[in-house]
């Protein structure tokens, strides 16, 4: 418990070096521009043993890297250009015609490695959503008030269940804070908001830092620390028969759009007791 030489971001210098032996270059390119942020903060202090680690890491992967031209050359719509430039960031704009699917190729002409992003923005289509993780791990469990396992896809008018969502750190990038949890509800179910009736803590529930509980919608947030999960659990009542969408949930850090998680949104059925009309 007492005072030692090591620091977070010595830490993360010393997973950066094994990527870099490891040569998964993707990931210790994120290393990078994080251990490069805290190196450019002038308020933050920083032990000889921390800054020395952190150039040593970023020095080894530097090393791996050849310099020049930036040059490479993308096919997008069916057209192929060569693209180059002597700045080490190129920015390219793409238009998307509506729903269709554009494929992006790329080959990279340069003596060193080039990293691609590509940020696209849009609606996915209803159904069309994929699940997707990236430094994040999300899991979604439904149980009746017992703990029994449930399908969510058909349920009786009337079924109080709960909706339990498992957040979980894979440990690589440390403690992650300021995550948000986006959780919307088809409008044939009701969320049991017990702050309403002030039963709140008649229910053992981790509710993270903060919660706010809408009328479809419940956003929390909260920290995760290296190595450990959270579960959220929503009270739910299928509440008016017919056929609904449930939108997909997701989980993202706040401030950093290389942590997030997500699972596809499904149809949903809430059914009439049997013998009601």
């Amino acid at each position: 418990m007492g005072y030692t030489y090591g620091s977070d971001v010595r830490d993360r210098a010393i997973i950066l070096e094994t990527l870099v032996h490891l040569n998964e270059k993707a990931k210790a390119f994120e290393l990078v521009k994080e251990i490069s942020t805290s190196l450019s903060n002038s308020s933050y202090w920083m032990s000889t043993q921390t800054i020395a680690y952190s150039l040593k890491a970023i020095g080894m992967f530097v090393a791996t890297e050849k310099r020049g031209e930036l040059k490479f050359e993308y096919n997008y719509g069916g057209k192929t250009i060569n693209a180059s430039s002597d700045l080490p960031l190129s920015q390219i704009p793409l238009v998307i015609p509506g729903a269709q699917k554009a494929p992006i190729k790329i080959k990279n002409e340069s003596k060193g490695s080039l990293f691609v992003r590509v940020i696209s923005t849009g609606t996915p289509a209803r159904g069309e959503e994929q699940d997707s993780e990236n430094n994040l791990a999300l899991s979604i469990t439904y149980t009746d008030t017992k703990g029994n396992t449930i399908n969510p896809a058909t349920l009786t008018q009337g079924t109080e269940f709960l909706a339990n969502v498992t957040v979980k750190n894979p440990g690589i990038r440390g403690m992650y804070q300021n995550l948000a949890l986006t959780q919307i509800f088809p409008s044939g179910w009701e969320i049991n908001n017990l702050r309403l009736t002030d039963d709140e803590n008649t229910v053992k529930a981790d509710r993270g830092d903060y919660q706010d509980i809408r009328d479809d919608r419940v956003y929390t947030y909260f920290g995760l620390s290296a190595g450990t999960s959270r579960t959220f659990t929503t009270i739910l009542t299928a509440g008016y028969a017919g056929t609904y969408y449930l939108p997909s949930v997701s989980c993202e850090a706040m401030y950093d759009n290389t942590v997030y998680a997500r699972k596809k949104g499904q149809v949903v059925q809430v059914t009439k007791p049997v013998g009601v009309q």
